[in-house]
């Protein structure tokens, strides 16, 4: 009944957001939006632009690891007293890190890829006019934008931004005397993150209500696009895991400021024992990675859920296993909640413990292998149309296989004593999460950039963005699996110190330049994107020939996203290439009474009426055709 009754009442409402719609200034439509695709456009340029910032402070430090007696005066310029003589001080190299993985993992990779898409898709491919509050998801985005800008502005301060990997252990992130990156930029990097976990609750709290109460006449939950059920997912995991992470850094805080032994215990700093008892730093990893594994799934499972749409529309098929895909997801999301412990194998956890922890982790491996084959079975002998979309899409897949078979080494207590903090783990992270993510996310910028701003992005361009970008990604991440079998830590300043270790120089410079090409290749995308924005081609109101609802609302873009009544939903987003039927693909707005040629007895379950109906169409034309 409520969606009955949410649909009724939002028809109601079109009229009364229509004659606001006119009146808007500069101010309420482009900056304090509340409409949820202009929202969504703000997430994804603020994500774009802490993308490049974050990029290019991994350039910093991987200019550092490629030449580590070397010294660029432009270096100098730049980051001033961090860079004394073209060198980068060790204290920075960790504060650049830190801030690089910081600015990807929340503010790029879920902020960036969560707030674009489920606040420009949800509305849209349930039938909603808007989101269930407009104003809380206004609030997300500026939560979050502020959340970034504190970030960035603890390079301002004297003694530099938070160093200590983006995980803050303690004590480096407890003590504020510990190094120069405790003091003050570490404080920063909490208030942000407080703001962020804020922003991301507001966020969850509006994708989950939205599509609980809002979705309209005739979508019910198995017939909502994998895109949707990605997004509520992952919103469940959001709001169960993110309130962790404050009370963890609620506790930091009290460390740092109040003089209490959360996670503090025997310091001695400067020869001089420190106050602190009783404490452990333990409880802060348990504390972070119950929130820091759910987090790798807030991450990758919208991006899944894209390349779902995404590939099923460009191999012109119904998606493989469509329920299957549903319950894998619904699997990871609770799994996802009882395997944080195998990151933390070596801080001397109980062995039983850790073997429990090491099968949970094997387990959550078996719905991430149904979601590759069931993608892998969509594109076997698909009608497939390679747009650059489509290849971001298989891109994500195949990160998703080769950074997927590294995590269960590092799964395995016993390999992973010896794998864990090298270079083995950077390489998983950064294909089966980074790249993989990115991927997700470029791919649902090239489909959904004509729903968003009602002109195409070059095609050229994005096939020559994706090669690069592709091979770039492989040839940095790729060589560092076989350094971190060699036992190369991660975050290390230089590995000129040691012998054994000066192997791997040439390495290191070889995946610089290949850092640097992939960076440059980016230029291709922000130019084809802010270019495309203005003087890209018209797109037509559903250039990819997909089912989905939100390609029956106008190319301009109008508050409220459909001029009249919304459209009644009849079946699920996934009828490419019916048999039977007149064109490859029905949307999902077409009723089963209009494609009786092409209709399936299993498509009238719960539907007596429609049965019979079909039966009797059968039963006329069956003779026509044997005539």
């Amino acid at each position: 009944m409520s969606t009955l009754a949410v649909h009724g009442h939002e028809v109601g409402q079109q009229d009364h957001d229509h004659e606001h719609h006119h009146h808007d200034t500069f101010i309420t439509k482009y900056i304090f939006s509340q409409d949820h695709k202009m929202i969504a456009k703000q997430f994804l340029i603020t994500g774009i632009t802490m993308a490049v910032i974050a990029m290019l402070l991994s350039i910093m430090f991987r200019i550092q690891l490629a030449y580590p007696e070397k010294s660029f005066p432009l270096l100098e310029t730049l980051l001033g007293r961090f860079a004394p003589e073209g060198k980068i001080s060790p204290d920075f190299y960790l504060s650049l890190v830190t801030i690089h993985g910081t600015i990807m993992v929340f503010f790029v990779l879920t902020a960036g890829l969560s707030g674009t898409f489920s606040n420009l898709l949800i509305p849209l491919q349930i039938g909603a006019r808007d989101m269930a509050s407009p104003f809380l998801n206004m609030l997300s985005y500026w939560f979050f934008f502020l959340a970034c800008t504190v970030m960035l502005s603890s390079f301002f301060v004297q003694k530099g931004p938070a160093s200590g990997g983006w995980t803050i252990y303690p004590p480096l992130s407890a003590l504020p005397k510990a190094m120069p990156g405790s003091g003050e930029g570490m404080t920063l990097w909490l208030i942000s993150m407080v703001m962020f976990v804020a922003s991301s609750l507001m966020g969850g709290i509006n994708y989950v209500s939205t599509v609980l109460n809002m979705r309209t006449k005739g979508m019910d939950l198995w017939k909502m696009p994998l895109t949707i059920w990605a997004f509520f997912l992952t919103a469940i995991l959001g709001v169960l895991a993110f309130p962790v992470l404050v009370a963890g850094v609620v506790l930091l805080i009290f460390d740092r400021s109040f003089g209490t032994s959360f996670y503090l215990s025997d310091i001695i700093v400067q020869g001089k024992v420190m106050p602190y008892e009783g404490g452990s730093p333990i409880l802060f990893q348990h504390l972070f990675w119950f929130l820091g594994h759910p987090e790798v799934y807030i991450v990758i499972m919208p991006a899944l859920g894209i390349s779902s749409e995404v590939i099923a529309t460009n191999s012109r098929k119904p998606i493989f296993g469509y329920h299957a895909m549903v319950y894998s997801l619904i699997g990871i999301t609770v799994l996802s909640f009882i395997v944080w412990g195998h990151h933390m194998f070596v801080t001397g956890m109980n062995p039983f413990l850790g073997g429990v922890f090491m099968i949970t982790t094997l387990i959550i491996a078996v719905p991430s292998a149904v979601k590759t084959f069931n993608y892998l079975a969509t594109l076997w002998r698909g009608n497939l149309r390679f747009t650059p979309a489509m290849l971001f899409a298989i891109g994500l897949v195949s990160f998703f296989i080769s950074g997927g078979l590294t995590g269960i080494f590092l799964g395995n207590a016993a390999l992973d004593i010896n794998l864990h903090d090298t270079y083995f783990v950077v390489a998983h992270f950064h294909l089966v999460m980074g790249s993989a993510a990115i991927f997700g996310m470029l791919a649902g910028v090239y489909h959904w950039f004509p729903k968003m701003f009602g002109r195409l992005m070059d095609e050229k361009l994005g096939y020559l963005h994706f090669w690069l970008t592709f091979i770039g990604a492989y040839l940095v991440f790729f060589p560092m699996h076989f350094m971190g079998l060699d036992g190369v830590p991660r975050r290390y300043y230089a590995f000129t110190e040691f012998e054994s270790m000066k192997q791997w120089l040439s390495v290191n410079t070889f995946i610089t330049w290949a850092a640097i090409m992939s960076a440059i290749a980016q230029l291709a995308f922000l130019f084809n994107f802010f270019y495309s924005i203005f003087f890209g081609k018209k797109a037509t109101q559903n250039p990819w020939q997909s089912n989905t609802l939100e390609w029956t609302t106008p190319v301009e873009r109008i508050h409220g996203n459909w001029p009249g009544e919304i459209p009644t939903v009849y079946r699920w987003p996934y009828d490419y290439s019916k048999p039977g039927a007149e064109e490859d693909f029905i949307p999902q707005t077409v009723p089963f009474s209009q494609t009786m040629s092409s209709n399936l007895p299993h498509d009238f379950e719960d539907n007596e009426a429609g049965l019979e109906a079909y039966a009797k169409w059968l039963k006329e034309n069956k003779p026509k055709e044997e005539n």
